[in-house]
């Protein structure tokens, strides 16, 4: 080291001076307690946690900013959720490392509702907040967001008046008061009007709206109409699939106020819209508004809770009717918005009902295509008038094979997974490992040769094309899902939920395959297979001007009854008497566990259930492996509540004995078979 002695003493103490740790802050003056909602998976830590405020990060650290904590030796993320004088907590409080960003993301209101989600389901109000407040991108929140737009004009409800109790849902939005209806709207497109028309009334009178659909097709559509009724400006569209910065951004525009009114799919229900004075939710029975990860919330349970704590107007709209609409119905929380039954004849189209071996065996041409005489001779006279829909349940080629001789399905000798032919000119291969299976051989009969056992929408195009030739035939449906298709005509094949609106309404509609629907081995096939025909037949022209349905399912059956009447409340109405007698969902609260088998036992012997509780199972799981196990446990509503906390604190403890097998909890699933 050069220099004298005296230079280098001066520049060891300067850097022992440096070396130094800074003392720490003191902490802010004014409610120096932090309480944090620490983003740790563990259910036995699902609490806030008190962390003292230096006075550096005093301006900072506002409520529902997002912060950097150490907890259990770990920098880990959280919000901010309030600051108070003191903390109940005995010992030294550790500090906020940093403020990540002053910008406060959550709100009070979405913090409470993450708080009553997580419990309704059973999880953590970090997998909450998780889906509620979406990651931050620092450039989308450096730039400002615009002005607030002026509340619009009060709209004309003419469309509303319809339905009879229509107007005056309205005009308890307008009047700053909280109805709940369900909506059985009217066959055809005029519901999209309706629904901007809804949310002009909320913003006219200065309250925000939220609107949740099923996908984004449905997101545009409606985004179209309430620019129409409200004017430009004043909505946001909120989906997953936007980039992150582009979601941040309108997420951004939407918590600062410089937008009341929001369209999206379930990723929108938790968009933290001021002053909020109408919900809407449609289509509750689409199995897209279930959330796909921890705690599997549903929109239509969230927009419920929702429109609860923040006092707002709640409208559950759509063609169909589901059972868990109907409770609330029953139970006198919501109230009917529907059109009289002359309204509807009028607007619905004429449905008939085929597919008896009767109707096979009159036309060996249309038993090659699939199509009996009668729905053969509807779809080659509506294709003079416009394009025909074609429903199809399966995608693919042929999804499933079975042998030619002995009718048994076709599997995998690799996996035993079902075997699927991709196209016409390729080998059977198998659904789950993807191998081709050229060489099979039935184990059973020893057959080689394989038959259809289900047909899917690309070997229906094929066979429609050449009964009908000469015919364009599109189709929609897996990753090509169409919005629209024009006036002309053509055969539209389309999956359920993947059907266009077509320009003018279809001429007529084909519903394939009902077998196959009402053939599920689940708690909803016969409520989702009428609400599936319905959404398909609403976009069908009126009787009146031609439009006709033609259902291949079995006329006896109670949803193809509905549907021939186009009734889905009286459907909606036995369905959940039917389901009160048999003691299921929604009349009961459901729970189900799966997971290795060890655990779901551990879990399940955890349990301080409700003495109204039942336990069903455990079982193997539906992929039959011994060691996956499943279990549902149910209990009577009014005890939904405790079994929710039960299943929280069975839960919290297998997470703080440190249970190294992880068991998933879904409370009221969509899907139970």
């Amino acid at each position: 080291m050069s220099g004298s002695p005296p230079e280098q003493l001066a520049l060891v103490r300067e850097r022992v001076r440096r070396a130094r740790p800074k003392p720490p802050d003191a902490p802010a003056a004014d409610r120096p307690v932090g309480r944090v909602a620490v983003d740790v998976p563990l259910a036995h830590l699902d609490r806030p946690f008190d962390y003292l405020v230096p006075s550096s990060m005093d301006a900072a650290a506002v409520p529902g900013c997002r912060v950097r904590v150490r907890f259990s030796g770990q920098l880990v993320g959280g919000f901010l959720l309030e600051r108070v004088a003191e903390s109940a907590h005995g010992g030294r409080l550790a500090r906020l490392d940093r403020v990540v960003s002053p910008e406060p993301v959550l709100s009070p209101a979405i913090g409470a509702l993450a708080r009553e989600v997580a419990d309704r389901y059973a999880g953590t109000l970090a997998d909450v907040l998780r889906l509620a407040v979406p990651p931050r991108h620092a450039a989308a929140e450096a730039r400002p967001s615009a002005d607030p737009v002026l509340p619009p004009p009060a709209p004309d409800p003419a469309g509303w008046s319809a339905y009879p109790a229509g107007p005056a849902f309205l005009h308890g939005v307008r009047d700053g008061r909280a109805p709940r209806a369900v909506w059985t709207a009217l066959p055809g497109p005029g519901w999209v009007d309706d629904v901007g028309r809804a949310v002009a009334v909320a913003l006219a009178a200065g309250r925000g709206a939220l609107v949740v659909v099923p996908d984004h097709r449905d997101v545009t559509r409606i985004g179209a109409a309430v620019a129409a009724a409200c004017g430009p400006g004043r909505h946001v569209e909120l989906t997953a699939d936007a980039g992150p910065r582009e979601r941040f951004s309108r997420f951004l525009a939407v918590r600062r106020g410089a937008v009341r009114a929001v369209v999206g799919t379930r990723a929108a229900m938790f968009a933290p819209v001021a002053d909020l004075g109408l919900l809407v939710l449609w289509d509750d029975g689409d199995d897209l508004h279930a959330e796909r990860h921890a705690p599997y919330p549903h929109a239509r349970e969230v927009l419920t809770l929702r429109s609860h704590l923040e006092q707002a107007a709640l409208l559950l709209g759509g063609v169909a009717r589901t059972a868990e609409a109907q409770l609330l119905l029953d139970t006198g929380w919501a109230h009917p918005v529907e059109a009289p039954r002359a309204v509807v004849r009028a607007a619905a189209p004429q449905v008939r009902a085929a597919g008896s071996d009767a109707d096979l065996a009159a036309d060996p041409a249309a038993r090659s295509a699939r199509l009996p005489t009668q729905a053969w001779r509807v779809a080659q006279d509506a294709l003079r008038l416009g394009p025909v829909l074609v429903q199809v349940p399966r995608r693919g080629y042929l999804p499933a094979l079975a042998c030619e001789t002995c009718r048994a399905p076709a599997r995998c000798p690799e996996c035993a997974g079902p075997l699927a032919l991709r196209s016409g000119a390729g080998l059977p291969s198998c659904r789950w490992c993807g191998r081709t299976a050229g060489g099979w051989r039935c184990p059973t009969c020893d057959g080689v040769a394989l038959r259809a056992a289900v047909v899917g929408a690309g070997r229906t195009a094929e066979e429609l094309g050449r009964a009908f030739p000469g015919v364009p035939v599109v189709r929609s449906g897996g990753d090509g899902v169409l919005g629209s298709v024009g006036p002309r005509p053509a055969l539209v094949v389309a999956t359920p939920g993947a059907e266009p609106v077509a320009d003018g309404g279809y001429a007529a509609a084909l519903l394939l395959d009902g077998w196959a629907l009402l053939g599920r081995a689940d708690l909803r096939a016969g409520e989702e297979a009428l609400r599936r025909w319905l959404v398909a037949a609403s976009l069908v022209r009126p009787g009146t001007d031609g439009g006709r349905v033609v259902v291949l399912a079995d006329a006896e059956l109670a949803p193809v009854q509905a549907l021939l009447r186009w009734d889905p409340a009286g459907a909606a109405a036995r369905d959940l008497a039917e389901r009160e007698r048999l003691g299921l969902p929604p009349a009961v609260r459901l729970a189900e566990l799966t997971g290795p088998a060890e655990a779901v036992a551990d879990l399940l012997g955890a349990l301080r259930l409700p003495p109204s509780a039942r336990v069903l199972g455990p079982l193997p799981d539906e992929t039959g492996d011994p060691e996956r196990a499943r279990a549902l446990v149910r209990a009577p509503r009014a005890d939904g509540a405790a079994l929710s906390a039960a299943l929280r604190a069975g839960q919290a403890g297998r997470s703080a004995r440190k249970a190294g097998e992880f068991v998933t909890v879904r409370v009221d699933p969509v899907s139970v078979g």
